[in-house]
């Protein structure tokens, strides 16, 4: 079993962002002190009401920082982005940390997004496939002639190629069945979202399943999933200490529209109380010990990826938790 931790970097209007990318700096050197195995970061543009440090200048600190880490941009959103760019960004990136780069890549469902880099969400899904596919072909030919729906590779080449032959690993993080089949067609592991719940991720795991028969692939030797986690002495003070800020987080994805992109019946517009049930791992170290357990045996989950800090949390709160995390539960779940 591996773990994670997400830095999402998303801050009030008005924080200092040279104080703010010392904290998450600082929580790549302590989670790598602590044992973590994997430091990923997030990307969305147009953020407000956040501010965010983008994922790959992030991501080249930490190689800097942290150089045990293994490092995963979760998720590129390829729709916006230039194959070349992507390719060579990211194989610069895998040089830096001599290897040990997961591609996550992904396709986004925010209008201003889309709209600011010239695109829609109708044409995400075929931008993502040309995208992810030229990618591939940049690391893996010397020189590509590609002509799709918005971009042409006139034999061009990669200026530098990644560490990890013949390539990184791929993880396509998708919310809805159709992109979870893509999952299972062009990548090495569907990247399981951290906010569906439960059922409905069994759901879906059918779904992948289904769709690895249907390509002649085994089951992925690495299942990756995030999930939001929050551990304390007891369950009612995990979520004492935890819901104003996840409140302040998920009111913004709501806001933004994430939870309309996912399956029928499934949504952010709850109590925190039922948004959190089958959705957060909280409670004790054993309750959360627990809720880790049931995820590895259901799904095959074996390396998950925690956000732990939010919008408005103090940075000594999310390193506590950090410690408290890798001494409790790292050394229960694996012992189990």
């Amino acid at each position: 079993m591996r773990f994670g931790l997400i830095i999402r970097g998303q801050y009030p209007m008005g924080d200092d962002m040279r104080v703010r990318l010392k904290e998450d700096l600082d929580a790549a050197r302590f989670a790598e002190d602590l044992g973590y195995d994997v430091v990923a970061k997030g990307s969305h543009y147009s953020s407000y009401p956040f501010q965010y440090i983008q994922q790959i200048p992030y991501l080249c600190q930490v190689a800097q920082v942290a150089p045990k880490l293994r490092l995963c941009p979760g998720v590129v959103l390829l729709p916006l982005h230039s194959p070349l760019h992507v390719a060579e960004e990211l194989a610069s990136l895998d040089v830096m940390c001599d290897g040990k780069l997961i591609f996550g890549a992904g396709i986004g469902y925010r209008e201003v997004e889309f709209n600011a880099f010239n695109t829609t969400q109708k044409h995400s899904g075929k931008r993502f496939e040309e995208c992810l596919t030229a990618v591939k072909r940049l690391w893996s030919e010397d020189f590509v002639d590609m002509q799709a729906s918005y971009f042409k590779l006139d034999h061009a080449n990669c200026t530098v190629m990644p560490v990890q032959k013949p390539m990184p690993p791929v993880w396509i993080g998708a919310n809805a069945n159709v992109g979870i089949r893509r999952a299972a067609r062009m990548a090495d592991a569907w990247f399981i979202n951290p906010h569906n719940k439960i059922d409905t991720i069994a759901e879906q795991m059918d779904v992948y399943k289904r769709a690895l028969d249907d390509c002649g692939k085994p089951f992925p030797q690495e299942l990756p999933m995030a999930r939001e986690l929050f551990v304390a002495r007891s369950r009612d003070e995990a979520i004492r200490l935890a819901k104003p800020y996840l409140e302040a987080k998920y009111k913004a994805y709501r806001d933004w529209g994430q939870d309309k992109v996912m399956p029928a019946g499934d949504h952010f517009d709850l109590d925190f109380e039922d948004l959190m049930n089958d959705r957060f791992l909280f409670g004790s170290p054993a309750e959360v010990t627990e809720q880790i357990l049931v995820l590895k045996r259901r799904f095959g989950v074996n390396t998950l990826i925690f956000g732990i800090h939010w919008v408005g949390m103090p940075a000594k709160l999310a390193m506590d938790q950090m410690q408290l995390i890798a001494e409790e539960v790292f050394p229960a779940v694996r012992a189990a």
